[in-house]
């Protein structure tokens, strides 16, 4: 008897749906699958009748041939198991047949017959809504992640029998219960820091209109204190947002399974010897980056000129177009890549070159060398390039690293709330995604302003990159100060933050 139950795959971060077609026809005992099945899902073979018999069910002694459709499209992962079975236990009678129309199923199984937490439920609900469907059945593990999606019923079982009993009536599946959402850690304040007011307003400028940072200092100047404080000036994740960044988890297996979506903005810090695989995603199947984990929030590379050139390379593209795409020779796949970067480095190899407490050691070629692993075109990229200092023993002494994190984060609200209004209907959220069409419409500078940056320009032999990342500094600039319109004194800020610029030039 020919059994249809609705299940669903992923293709990067997105879902498309699968009909999970199970046939019983005569004939001596076998279990085939076929739809263009990976290893593990090829493997279900064993699970299912192991998870069918063990939880005291009959397992058919006739062929059974179960057809993943559309057939053309790769499957891959565990979570095919439950629809697998699902669709067995229905072809002997055990499950009615009305209970699967509407009904996404989707979870691994064990031999016991539990119902085990799978990757990517998020999404998955979240196609299944988009697509009319009332119900998804999932592990108890992932209940609450799907759950946040609305509109859908969501049934959390923990094993075939449970789902079986629950399917037929006999039991009430039950209620979702997550966590309150809380602070995750204890909070992270500017004011901590003494001194580095030059660095904490670049902090202030990179959180108010998403500009990337870079922090060159000696070691011990603050450069990782600075950048594990941004996300505590950056407003909360939006309902879309939290939506968009919490996708990306659930398909890397990350979420706690105990609370919904996301709250907090991320903050991801691979170490320097991450290859580029990890960093911007890919695989044979393929996974989300550290880009992509860092979506909606900060990548923070400390020590940067020690990542391979080549890692830092592959960042220009997803920079420039907030999103990676993995090609492979049969599908492609895109993942969401809209991050602030956040780099710190030394001055020289040693660290302490122009530092008056202690003499460089290093050569004028090895400082070269250590500084030219930074392309220029991927500096073209961060607008703001910020120079910290070592910090005096006097201001370590004091009490208070003067304003704190909440004063400066209601300024970054006030900013992002002014770009909100002005790129409303545009699909930008910050000065530093405007594209030329929109620096000419929202940062048109004066005369004075422009023959002033086209000095700066013509004297640091600025690229066309640097001298519009300029611009989108000033106009950032010029939202904090409240000013509808760039000054002189704006785009003389952010020439300041140009240090790497203004060393060459």
């Amino acid at each position: 008897m020919l059994q249809k139950v609705l299940s669903s795959g992923l293709m990067g971060v997105d879902p498309f749906a699968v009909e999970v077609e199970v046939d019983t026809p005569r004939g001596l005992s076998a279990f085939e699958i076929v739809g263009l099945a990976e290893m593990s899902v090829r493997e279900s073979r064993v699970r299912v009748k192991s998870a069918i018999v063990n939880s005291g069910f009959k397992f058919p002694r006739s062929r059974i041939i179960v057809n993943l459709a559309p057939a053309d499209v790769k499957k891959v992962g565990t979570a095919y198991d439950l629809p697998m079975a699902v669709g067995i236990l229905a072809s002997e009678g055990e499950i009615p047949d009305a209970c699967l129309a509407g009904t996404v199923f989707f979870g691994e199984l064990g031999l016991d017959g539990a119902i085990k937490g799978t990757q990517g439920v998020l999404p998955v609900a979240l196609g299944a809504r988009d697509l009319g469907l009332k119900r998804i059945v999932v592990s108890r593990r992932n209940a609450v992640e799907a759950a946040a999606v609305g509109g859908l019923d969501v049934v959390p079982t923990d094993s075939l029998t449970e789902l079986c009993d629950i399917l037929n009536d006999k039991a009430a599946p039950l209620p979702v219960e997550a966590e309150a959402a809380g602070p995750e850690g204890a909070p992270l304040d500017l004011a901590d820091i003494r001194g580095q007011e030059h660095a904490k307003r670049a902090l202030e400028i990179a959180a108010a209109g998403g500009h990337n940072l870079l922090l060159a200092g000696p070691p011990g100047s603050g450069k990782t204190m600075l950048a594990r404080r941004l996300p505590g000036l950056l407003p909360d994740l939006t309902e879309a947002e939290a939506i968009e960044t919490t996708k990306i988890y659930s398909v890397a297996g990350l979420l706690d399974g105990r609370r919904g979506l996301l709250r907090h903005r991320p903050f991801r810090a691979p170490h320097h010897t991450v290859s580029d695989v990890a960093l911007v995603g890919g695989g044979s199947i393929p996974r989300p980056g550290e880009i992509s984990l860092a979506h909606h929030g900060v990548l923070f590379l400390d020590e940067m000129p020690e990542f391979h050139r080549h890692v830092l390379e592959v960042l220009r593209e997803p920079l420039e177009e907030r999103r990676v795409t993995i090609s492979r020779a049969s599908f492609s796949c895109t993942f969401p890549a809209d991050f602030m970067l956040v780099g710190a480095f030394n001055p020289c190899p040693c660290g302490y070159l122009g530092d008056p407490r202690r003499a460089c050691t290093c050569t004028s070629v090895a400082v070269e060398r250590y500084r030219a692993r930074l392309s220029g075109p991927l500096l073209d990229r961060i607008h703001l390039q910020v120079e910290v200092p070592a910090v005096p023993v006097e201001c370590l002494r004091g009490r208070s690293g003067g304003e704190g994190s909440g004063a400066v984060r209601e300024r970054v609200a006030r900013a992002r709330a002014i770009q909100a209004r002005r790129f409303e209907g545009r699909g930008l959220r910050t000065n530093a995604q405007m594209g030329v069409q929109e620096l000419e419409r929202f940062a048109e500078l004066g005369a004075a302003e422009t023959a002033f940056l086209e000095r700066v320009v013509d004297r640091l032999g600025l690229s066309a990159r640097a001298y519009h990342g300029l611009v989108k500094v000033a106009r950032t600039v010029a939202d904090l100060d409240g000013q509808p319109r760039v000054r002189v004194e704006h785009v003389a800020e952010a020439v300041q933050y140009r240090i790497q610029d203004r060393s060459q030039g």
